[in-house]
């Protein structure tokens, strides 16, 4: 439910989630997914806020009491269009946004929902915090299917540099629905 915005620098991110993790303390088990995820994993793009995935609505409130003495633009609640609980706050100027998606799916490659971002998934040092952040294949997949250019488009470089898991890829692309074109011309520019 991102605002969109100025885009932030790593730093930004990465001050405003060790800001956020420290006051948290021991707390829920989360994921960072969206932009902010592949900006901490070197990607240069777009990211508008920090977007923190939780299993369950009181891991929310967790975080949300953790954060109680930051401003707070958006109070804990379900958003039915969404079928997310959801809340917003401002850490060290950055949008920082904590959610439960709540769609069923047996899926284990789609980047907010089902088992995918619990399984796949990396460690990334942010401050004193190791984070754990979607992969990007996920994220690439998702970026596909919302046609974003602006977003897919450095990824795709950059997978390409760095490497990536082919079949994870194939198989996050192909449970998005994107077509057999689509997903060949993807996997032609990373294996170029």
């Amino acid at each position: 439910m991102s605002t969109g915005g100025a885009s932030l620098r790593l730093e930004d991110v990465t001050a405003a989630l060790e800001t956020a993790l420290t006051a948290l303390g021991a707390g829920p088990t989360y994921r960072v997914g969206g932009t902010s995820a592949a900006l901490l994993q070197g990607v240069r793009l777009p990211a508008g806020d920090v977007d923190l995935l939780v299993a369950r609505r009181e891991d929310v409130d967790t975080f949300a009491a953790a954060l109680s003495s930051f401003p707070c633009l958006y109070a804990a609640s379900w958003l039915p269009g969404a079928s997310q609980y959801f809340t917003r706050y401002e850490v060290d100027g950055v949008q920082v946004e904590i959610s439960t998606v709540e769609h069923e799916t047996d899926s284990d490659v789609m980047e907010c929902i089902g088992s995918g971002p619990w399984q796949h998934y990396v460690l990334v040092d942010c401050g004193s915090h190791r984070v754990p952040v979607v992969r990007l294949e996920l994220r690439l997949a998702t970026e596909l299917l919302r046609d974003r250019a602006d977003r897919y488009e450095p990824l795709i470089d950059h997978m390409a540099r760095r490497g990536f898991d082919p079949d994870l890829l194939e198989r996050a692309m192909t449970a998005r629905g994107l077509s057999p074109e689509r997903r060949r011309l993807v996997n032609d520019r990373l294996t170029r």
